[in-house]
């Protein structure tokens, strides 16, 4: 019985010593990615470090489990930063709005990040009367700057489809903001 265990182990070794991942270099490749796509689903940079060092360190706790031949690490660690920002909104039950990027100060007038500013709650309004698919799927788009093909990949969706969405979305955020800008004008 113990050499029919070593014949197996000998026959696998080389397989899981081949899948092994270079973490340092995946971590530096998705991080910004994770980043992103938090801090476009939740608003809040303080949330979306946080949520992405857990994802990151729920991908290291389960890297035995991580298979190469099943798919792509990205799509496999945006599985894990999904369920996270959905932990994450049932625990607190209530929308958080989104907010831009953090302001960079370098000769922008108070105008100027008036504007910016507003735009942004303006925009994250419009955002939250989105159905979740479609947020997520701009998160996934705009934050994390994931390609359509990556996409499809994470929510099960065509290629096509994510396009046709993405699409039919971004059009009609640019219709409720026009028709903001006509009430506005009144």
């Amino acid at each position: 019985m113990a050499t029919r265990d070593n014949v197996i182990r000998s026959r696998f070794l080389p397989w899981q010593e081949s899948r092994e991942a270079d973490w340092d270099a995946l971590y530096a490749e998705h991080l910004p990615q994770i980043y992103n796509f938090f801090r476009y689903r939740l608003g809040n940079p303080a949330d979306a470090e946080d949520l992405t060092a857990e994802t990151f360190g729920r991908a290291w706790r389960a890297r035995d489990r991580y298979r190469r031949d099943l798919g792509a690490f990205g799509g496999w660690l945006f599985t894990i930063a999904r369920n996270l920002a959905v932990d994450h909104y049932r625990g607190r039950r209530e929308m958080v709005s989104l907010e831009m990027a953090a302001e960079i100060s370098g000769g922008a007038t108070p105008e100027d990040l008036s504007v910016r500013r507003s735009n942004a709650e303006r925009l994250t309004r419009l955002l939250e009367r989105l159905p979740e698919r479609e947020r997520e799927l701009i998160a996934w788009k705009f934050g994390a700057e994931l390609s359509n093909q990556e996409i499809a990949r994470i929510s099960g969706l065509t290629q096509s489809n994510v396009g046709t969405i993405l699409h039919r979305t971004i059009k009609q955020l640019r219709e409720e903001w026009l028709k903001e800008d006509k009430r506005h004008e009144r």
